[in-house]
């Protein structure tokens, strides 16, 4: 009898719990549950943030941009020996007002700083003539003392001989190693100047593709890059450039304890992902969000790097990739700075590429179309009243 007993208890112990399994079950999972379903809040600028502009040079526009520079006209202007000129004159008309004009619409956008990219002085010292003429055009605009600006180097892995095989500091590459730690003392020139930006006190120097630098020991590189330039009274903030749409771990040894902050470049170029195109602005948040714990963790800054748009069709017009359409109202610019601001570091870095990066429609720089629409949005979003 007792026997009985137990087996009917087992049984009914048996029923319970499988009801209470079934009782329990999840629904299945919803859209709500979803990672990225929710939307980018407006964020209010409650500090003055700090603001790069990347400045670019070209020789020519390219036949397929349709929009027109209000400066310069009738034509798109273009680059002649480092000065703005008009591009429909047969002879180009040295015009530095374009330049001018451009520190005076920076001034409008509250752009605290521009950033001009250098190729090397010692191995590419053609192209740096022609780099550093445009900054020459800058420092010569009658307003350019109200205005700071930064250099960026040009990584060139070519030139330096390096690859992930071969280090820039091996026995291979010792007169490379002592070219590239030349450049940086050739580039502190710039320095010099009163109007050279600064973060925290310290001069502020951009390294792009910075995890090409490939090297046997890159903290080591990088504390004699910095001696080298304290030896010449320059205590050094250096912003590495990492490809977009990269975790910050992958290239983890080419930044940790070399960098003071990290960025990533054109965040806009979706590489053919429609997924990133469609959910944007929740796939950069979360990205950056990640980035910025990352490397925070590293005792370094996150630096957010908007753009207004990005175009393939310009440079590739049989491109299938979907190019980020801009919209009267720059609304994919403004979401963007939102998502800046939920993500910068203490600092309040931000970065825009562009200012007049045409080539790719990411400019800022007011056109015939939209005028003034992404300077008021970087103003409003950036700065405080």
């Amino acid at each position: 009898m007792k026997r009985i007993y137990i087996y009917k208890y087992n049984c009914m112990v048996v029923m319970l719990l499988a009801a209470g399994l079934f009782s329990c079950k999840k629904s299945q999972p919803t859209v709500a549950d979803n990672l990225l379903n929710y939307t980018i809040p407006d964020v209010p600028a409650t500090k003055n943030y700090t603001v790069g502009a990347f400045y670019y040079n070209f020789s020519t526009f390219n036949a397929n941009i349709t929009q027109q520079p209000t400066v310069g006209g009738p034509g798109p202007y273009f680059y002649s020996n480092g000065f703005p000129s008009l591009g429909t004159t047969a002879a180009p008309v040295l015009t530095p007002a374009i330049m001018d004009q451009h520190v005076a619409d920076a001034a409008i956008a509250k752009i605290d700083y521009f950033i001009f990219s250098l190729r090397s002085p010692t191995l590419d010292n053609n192209n740096f003539k022609i780099d550093s003429s445009t900054v020459v055009s800058f420092l010569n605009a009658a307003n350019s003392s109200k205005m700071n600006f930064a250099v960026s180097y040009n990584l060139n892995t070519g030139l330096l001989g390096i690859s992930n095989t071969a280090a820039i500091d091996s026995s291979i590459n010792t007169a490379k190693l002592a070219a590239f730690y030349n450049d940086f003392k050739r580039l502190s020139y710039w320095m010099t100047k009163a109007n050279y930006q600064k973060v925290n006190g310290k001069y502020l120097i951009i390294i792009n593709n910075a995890q090409d630098l490939n090297a046997k020991s890159c903290p080591a590189l990088y504390t004699q890059l910095r001696a080298n330039l304290t030896t010449l009274g320059f205590s050094l903030y250096i912003v590495g450039m990492q490809n977009r749409w990269q975790p910050p771990q992958r290239f983890y040894y080419r930044f940790q304890n070399c960098t003071d902050a990290m960025y990533e470049a054109n965040m806009g170029d979706v590489a053919g992902d429609n997924d990133r195109r469609s959910e944007f602005a929740q796939f950069t948040d979360q990205n950056w969000a990640y980035y910025k714990t990352t490397v925070e963790s590293w005792g370094q800054e996150f630096i957010p790097c908007v753009m207004a748009g990005y175009n393939y069709q310009i440079t590739n017009p049989t491109s299938s990739s979907l190019s980020v359409q801009r919209t009267a109202d720059g609304a994919y610019y403004k979401t963007f700075t939102n998502i800046a601001k939920r993500n910068a570091s203490k600092s309040g870095l931000i970065f825009i590429d562009s200012f007049n990066n045409f080539n790719v429609d990411s400019q800022i720089e007011p056109t015939q179309s939209y005028g003034n629409v992404y300077l008021d949005l970087t103003r409003t979003g950036f700065k405080v009243n």
